[in-house]
């Protein structure tokens, strides 16, 4: 019976795996966004350039801006690339958008998705199924790899907007199933190297930090569920240690030798793009400047602010780059860390003081996303993306 069971899941998995694949290649020839030609231009720049210049090439506007392991990624799509449409990896060739290109790109997507599949086959080995039903939509495995799988968000930004997040999520859920498998080292690991291909992800740091420390650095609990300070393993703490830096080590090495390190940190973290994204995510800045202009308008309408020094493009002008507030203090990059930490500390508070195992863990990094969402600097509506799927 057992076995009829778990082949009727494979059954139903590939089904619904095969079934948004084929979804996704209908999507090839649908619209896709700037981010089209960001990921075009940096598989030219790292195909055509040596290492020491992936962080200084500006022909495009859209400049290397992720971690050098993804710089590596694209490094190796462009050796395959070069085999649909050479010119495609020419640097100069901004905005070149040939069908083989388009072919090209839209099915690198669909192919590093894989990863994602794997992923959310493993999260669905860490349901517990007590509670299922007879009806396959009862089922809590069926219920999660639907929601995981045809996650509509995550088709519009991978698949019609165009970038790579399937893959990079691949890795977060992946590295949650381990920790949730107790697999601690792999779940580490795994993390470590997602941060080195997006940064985005620190976000969710503190998360796997308290809980790392908490349920492996930490070996025992007192029998009222506090923590035993005795059992503190500096032998466990020493290998989360090492993989941290080795992974780490891997990834900015090179840039270290070559002493780019603050000309990658530069890249990686551009603070002149502003508080918030042309496309504003609905989060506490969004309220904030709709307040200034709110206040603004005020301010004119009874003379209290003079309309001369009122700047043309405000924070409501949808571009990218700093802007003051008229009426209210501007929001330094600072400001948005401290609330973002403010707002992460009772979730991470709670993962300490009162674990729930993978489930208070799994709570913690879907608030650690929202704060970061509501409060971070710079943030893309689609970073909601981030709370969303370990939600």
């Amino acid at each position: 019976r057992q076995r009829a069971m778990a082949a009727a899941a494979r059954r139903w998995f590939c089904a619904l795996a095969l079934g948004v694949s084929f979804l996704k290649c209908l999507l090839i020839p649908t619209y896709h966004s700037t981010d089209f030609e960001v990921h075009r231009n940096w598989l030219a720049i790292t195909h055509n350039l040596p290492l020491s210049q992936w962080y200084y090439e500006a022909t495009s506007e859209w400049t290397l801006d992720y971690p050098p392991f993804f710089a590596w990624f694209e490094y190796a799509l462009s050796h395959i690339a070069k085999y649909f449409d050479p010119q495609m990896l020419v640097i100069q060739n901004l905005n070149y958008s040939s069908q083989a290109t388009i072919f090209f790109q839209r099915f690198s997507v669909i192919f590093t998705d894989i990863l994602f599949i794997y992923a959310v086959r493993e999260c669905c080995r860490c349901v517990n199924g007590r509670r299922a039903g007879k009806d396959i939509m009862e089922k809590p495995t069926f219920i999660l790899a639907a929601l995981l799988l045809w996650n509509f968000g995550l088709l519009i930004v991978d698949h019609i907007h165009f970038q790579y997040n399937g893959f990079l999520f691949g890795l977060m859920l992946l590295s949650i199933a381990r920790l949730c498998q107790k697999r601690y080292l792999e779940g580490a690991a795994l993390f470590a190297v997602l941060l080195h291909f997006k940064h985005i992800y620190v976000y969710v740091a503190p998360a796997y930090g308290i809980y790392l420390l908490r349920s492996y650095c930490f070996t025992a609990n007192n029998t009222d569920g506090s923590l035993k300070w005795r059992s503190f393993s500096f032998l466990h703490t020493t290998l989360l240690g090492l993989i941290v830096c080795l992974v780490s080590a891997l990834s900015l090495g090179p840039f270290i030798v070559l002493g780019q390190l603050p000309q990658v940190l530069s890249r990686l973290f551009p603070f002149k793009r502003g508080l918030c994204h042309a496309y504003w995510a609905p989060n506490f800045w969004a309220l904030y400047n709709a307040m200034d202009k709110a206040l603004t308008v005020v301010g004119l309408k009874y003379n209290l602010l003079d309309s001369t020094k009122i700047p043309k493009a405000s924070m409501t002008g949808g571009l990218v780059q700093e802007f003051q507030h008229t009426v209210l203090p501007s929001v330094t990059p600072l400001a948005t860390l401290i609330c973002t930490l403010i707002s992460i500390l009772p979730s991470v508070f709670c993962l300490w003081f009162k674990p729930q195992g993978p489930r208070g863990f799994l709570q913690c990094v879907v608030l650690c996303a929202l704060s970061s969402f509501m409060f971070g600097w710079h943030v893309h509506e689609k970073a909601i993306l981030l709370a969303i799927l370990p939600l």
